[in-house]
């Protein structure tokens, strides 16, 4: 009789290998990864265009706006997109903030704020990184200081430090 751990022996005379079973499908496929490691993408909140809040929005995971919102974002460690058809007239708090529709307010993130195609800002932007895509509308200012820095103006500084110069090294 013909035995299928001899065929498979290689011919060097190594071991035979293992024959391959087919991997079981389903939630038993995998039992040794938690349950929660299955979702590869964060969880993301959508706004429709239809939606109107009015008030204050605050959150814990990123978030969508493709309608209108009137007040206050806070999302500090999530990212905000506003969609194409979004309107927002609010003070935005967030990570990073990427609008493609209509921002009046001031925008603060800690990370980024990147204005694409389209989109417009109104509004002051404190972030270290600011990005604006040609197309783009912007009208305020920005602020791009580092976290760990100062909020006083480098022109600030420059006499306290000559002042706390030895009379002989400023000669």
């Amino acid at each position: 009789m013909w035995k299928r751990d001899e065929a498979v022996r290689a011919p060097s005379g190594q071991p035979a290998a293992q024959p391959q079973q087919p991997a079981p499908a389903g939630p038993a496929a995998t039992p040794n990864r938690p349950e929660s490691s299955h979702k590869l993408e964060r969880d993301i909140v959508n706004i429709g265009k239809s939606v109107v809040i009015k008030g204050e929005l605050n959150g814990s995971e990123d978030l969508t706006i493709e309608g209108q919102v009137e007040g206050t974002i806070q999302l500090r460690d999530h990212i905000l997109t506003i969609g194409a058809n979004g309107k927002i007239k609010a003070q935005i708090f967030a990570k990073a903030v990427i609008v493609l529709g209509s921002v009046t307010g001031n925008v603060t993130a800690s990370e980024k704020v990147d204005i694409r195609d389209n989109g417009s800002v109104d509004g002051d932007i404190i972030s270290p990184r600011v990005a604006i895509a040609e197309g783009a509308h912007f009208r305020g200012s920005v602020d791009m200081q580092r976290k760990g820095e100062a909020s006083k103006p480098a022109a600030a500084e420059a006499p306290k430090a000559a002042a706390q110069q030895p009379a002989a090294a400023r000669t």
